[in-house]
């Protein structure tokens, strides 16, 4: 279906997804300001922002059944089947954090209707994010989705470690905030437009490969995009910020907001700066410094929030691997990584949820043992998704890892599938012991256990993740199938000329 970007019902078309995701945010909005201090109100803007996801899903799922493709050049949003996928990613995300918070915003006495608003906004600024084929709109999708974020940390107002978290994450994301808008400049002023195919065309016509002015600002962008998905060293903010926030805004950020992060720089490196080295060797040094410190920390880490804070610190470093490849091997790896980890980070946090309160900084991975005797379908839940986050056979993580090291193999880049092999053994050390506690040891009283429940919406969330993650593990082709369509449709144009 070709859509003519130039003309309103073009556009209008090409933005389905988006409109009626905003269309549900203001609708939400009203109804949380004109009830707020309704009892119900909170779990009725819940349910209404489940029905909001699900509808902005069948539109991205429509528009890519239909195999929406632009006439011309994209001016401002890109119309393919990777911003199709990276948007279901996040509605995903977005959907499986509003079950497992349904139950835990009423256990914490969090009231707070415009929750669900600003989970909203946030997913509307990461497909804006994603699907951006300016480097502008680009930022201001950035820019929503991380004020969203920030007030989402701080919402618990009853802690202070949430106040903290907060803090911490708004002051440093916007320092990396300036670094990506200095380089959008800096890119603007050697190429003379924002738009990542004129970028790409001009980039080649004028030989911009060794321009200073060029070279920095990709530096640049590498600093703010480094921060979003918490590559080593821009992740000083991330084990604070993940252990202070309530734990499905954790899972949100650990999951969404980094595959938002993760798209977005796929999209300004595969597709506006395609064929420069300058960027593989920088990208290529960040997955390995990533992995390794990553995992490494995280084997010292006794508090399960903490662990999974580093946890999720290597799997930025997996995927920069899936980045650095620079090919259409290395976009589809990610994709499919990309809902794998969602699936399997939100499952972990949601059996950390059920097992402790306020905030669940204090739940050790010794307070697990027994939970197999008393949880045995929890215990078994967890258990696939600590696999799958180790990358054991069977499992989707697994594939997810495999198909990463084939895309770093084809790009000729053995030693980085080396370490990232290598990693992931060491990963064992901290993925191993929760399973170790959970079925190895006794539980430590006859009352230990009774409040580890999981209730409601958020039971049948950890149902489907768990079964998902299985079925994508011993029957992957429609799901590779899909990520591969999605990574190959994010190519450079090298038909433009200059001036066009």
């Amino acid at each position: 279906m070709p859509l003519d970007l130039t003309t309103p019902g073009g556009i209008t078309l090409a933005l389905t997804p988006e409109l009626v995701l905003t269309v549900w945010v203001l609708v939400l909005m009203l109804v949380a300001a004109w009830r707020h201090r309704d009892a119900g109100v909170q779990r009725e803007v819940g349910l209404l922002t489940v029905i909001g996801l699900v509808s902005t899903g069948l539109a991205v799922a429509w528009l890519w059944a239909q195999g929406a493709t632009p006439v011309g050049l994209p001016a401002m949003m890109a119309l393919d089947g990777f911003r199709f996928a990276t948007s279901l990613v996040f509605l995903l995300g977005a959907l499986l954090t509003v079950m497992l918070s349904l139950g835990y915003v009423d256990r914490e006495r969090i009231q707070a209707p415009e929750y669900y608003v600003l989970i909203l906004l946030g997913t509307l600024g990461m497909m804006f994010m994603a699907g951006a084929a300016d480097l502008v709109v680009m930022f201001l999708g950035l820019e929503l989705m991380s004020v969203a974020v920030y007030v989402l940390a701080g919402v618990n107002r009853r802690s202070v470690f949430a106040a903290e978290a907060a803090l911490k994450y708004f002051l440093l994301g916007a320092f990396a905030s300036g670094f990506f808008l200095y380089g959008i400049a800096l890119v603007y002023g050697a190429t003379g437009t924002t738009n990542l195919w004129l970028i790409h065309g001009r980039v080649l016509e004028l030989g911009l490969g060794s321009n200073v002015m060029m070279i920095a600002g990709i530096g640049l962008l590498l600093i703010g995009f480094g921060f979003k998905v918490a590559a080593v060293p821009f992740h000083m903010w991330t084990p604070d910020v993940y252990d202070g926030s309530p734990t499905p805004v954790t899972a949100f950020m650990a999951a969404a907001v980094k595959a938002a992060g993760f798209a977005a720089l796929v999209r300004v490196l595969h597709q506006a700066f395609d064929g420069l080295p300058i960027w593989h060797g920088a990208v290529w040094w960040l997955a390995v410094i990533t992995m390794v410190v990553g995992n490494v920390i995280a084997l010292a880490q006794r508090p399960l929030k903490r662990m999974l804070a580093y946890s999720s610190i290597a799997h930025a470093g997996y995927l920069l691997v899936a980045v650095a490849s620079g090919s259409a091997i290395g976009s589809a790896a990610f994709l499919f990584y990309a809902v794998v980890y969602t699936l399997m980070t939100i499952g972990a946090f949601a059996v950390l949820a059920a097992a402790g309160t306020g905030g669940e900084q204090g739940v050790l991975i010794d307070d697990l043992n027994g939970l197999a005797t008393r949880r045995p379908w929890i215990a078994a839940a967890m258990t696939v998704f600590m696999l799958s986050l180790l990358g054991f056979p069977g499992t989707a993580g697994f594939i997810g890892k495999w198909y990463i090291l084939s895309a770093a193999v084809d790009a000729d880049q053995r030693l980085l599938a080396v370490i990232l092999v290598g990693a992931s053994v060491v990963s064992a050390g901290f993925y191993l012991p929760p399973i170790m506690a959970m079925y190895m040891r006794p539980a430590p009283s006859a009352e230990a256990h009774q409040a580890t429940r999981i209730v409601g919406a958020a039971r049948w969330a950890v149902g489907v993740m768990a079964v998902a993650l299985l079925l994508f593990g011993f029957w992957p082709n429609r799901a590779l199938d899909a990520a591969r369509r999605g990574g190959e449709s994010l190519r450079p144009a090298t038909l433009y000329t200059l001036g066009r």
